[in-house]
């Protein structure tokens, strides 16, 4: 597996670097050890310094992330059934995938920009919206705006992190990689928030869906 970061880095005054960018965001979709945000953190801090286009940096990490997340999806509706039966019911696997399926019956627009921001969360609430049969029109416009919104905020937490700190290259990253996560855990509370102001009841909801 290549050093994503390092690869970036040696690329960054190279039109290849979007390639790059393309390709980590895509695998990082459905992949949990492919590093995305430092790598588009890097790309974004370098864009401060004129070294990249902060433009090209979002588009591309944008297609990348947005054909990544039709993956867990695509594999959601082929597997749905094989899925099915390997999540016993009572299981925290299964009660996992049922609180998924609720949410996404209920607010599936939600938590699917929501959970983008969320590293494990996007694998299952993507490959959820699959199996479920989420409608897929429905399902690309939402995941449009999660990768866009996800892509501009973590290219642009590196790019204020470079405006700010040109001279120290580290201390920019971490800055970036410091918004980024604020920003997730925000994210995160809002939903927490969310839950508690409304709470459902799961058969209703999963009556509905079905």
């Amino acid at each position: 597996m290549p050093n994503w970061v390092d690869l970036t880095e040696s690329l960054l005054a190279s039109p290849a670097l979007y390639a790059v960018l393309i390709a980590v965001s895509l695998l990082d979709s459905f992949l949990p050890l492919i590093p995305s945000e430092p790598v588009v953190i890097l790309a974004g801090v370098a864009g401060a310094t004129g070294q990249t286009n902060i433009m090209l940096v979002i588009a591309a990490t944008t297609v990348g992330a947005f054909l990544g997340d039709l993956v867990p999806y695509s594999i959601g509706r082929w597997m749905g059934e094989r899925v099915l039966k390997r999540l016993p019911v009572g299981t925290k696997r299964r009660k996992t995938y049922d609180w998924l399926e609720r949410e996404l019956a209920l607010r599936g627009g939600f938590v699917l920009v929501s959970t983008r921001f969320i590293p494990v969360g996007r694998y299952l609430a993507t490959g959820t919206a699959g199996v479920v049969r989420f409608p897929l029109r429905r399902f690309m416009l939402y995941v449009a705006i999660s990768t866009l919104t996800w892509s501009a905020y973590t290219a642009l937490s590196g790019y204020l992190g470079g405006v700010f700190f040109q001279e120290n290259t580290l201390l920019s990253v971490a800055v970036g990689v410091g918004l980024a996560f604020s920003v997730t855990g925000a994210v995160e509370f809002s939903r927490y928030m969310r839950r508690r102001k409304n709470p459902v009841d799961p058969d209703d909801v999963v009556a509905e869906h079905r």
